[in-house]
């Protein structure tokens, strides 16, 4: 009788302790910037942007001298990590909206692709610390 509960209870200990482990999550308190250069209507936009947490913002500048921020959501996963997000653009561009993906080029850097409805098309580099 006595193995049987301490076996249960190793068991239920070890669940736990693979349910509750810190992960890398931890790791992300420490904000991960990038620059976005992109382009829409044949003007050049550019952003920059942090992320911690699994969230992100990102302040950028787009066609006719606009200028916004973005709030971005990040789903983490092993290698990439995709993202959608919302703004607000000022010059009568109102609300926002994107979304793309970043992936871990190296241990210290990252590259993405994104689409932003003010500022379009763009790519993004990163670092990690």
């Amino acid at each position: 009788m006595k193995r049987a509960v301490i076996t249960k209870t190793l068991i239920t200990s070890l669940g736990f302790l693979t349910l509750f482990a810190p992960s890398q999550t931890s790791a992300q308190l420490i904000p991960q910037p990038w620059i976005s250069v992109g382009g829409k209507d044949g003007d050049t936009t550019f952003a920059v942007g942090a992320r911690a947490l699994n969230l992100g913002v990102e302040l950028g500048s787009g066609p006719d001298g606009a200028t916004g921020v973005d709030v971005l959501k990040f789903l983490s996963l092993p290698v990439i990590s995709p993202y959608i997000g919302v703004g607000y653009y000022s010059e009568d561009k109102g609300v926002a909206v994107s979304g793309g993906v970043q992936v871990g080029a190296t241990d210290n850097f990252f590259v993405g692709a994104g689409y932003n409805s003010v500022r379009g098309l763009n790519g993004q580099l990163g670092v990690r610390f």
